[in-house]
């Protein structure tokens, strides 16, 4: 039984694995309305600027972390 379910979770996954990018491919096949809209308003500079925004506060975050982490590190060592 767990073999067949086993082999039938595989096959799932790799049907999926082969039609998604057909899928995206053909979805993909119209022009892009909304970037249009945003590039002639000249909005997609805010776009751009809150993504760099969130994507350096995830990085601040991450160092900060761990660098925190590294602390509490050395001082289990050092016990």
């Amino acid at each position: 039984m767990k073999n067949s379910l086993r082999n039938t979770r595989a096959v799932l996954l790799l049907l999926a694995a082969l039609l998604l990018p057909v899928l995206h491919a053909a979805a993909q096949s119209e022009a892009p309305e909304m970037a249009d809209v945003l590039r002639q308003n000249g909005k997609i500079y805010v776009v751009v600027a809150v993504i760099t925004v969130v994507l350096a506060g995830l990085l601040a975050f991450l160092i900060s972390l761990d660098r925190k982490v590294s602390r509490l590190e050395q001082e289990l060592k050092d016990q």
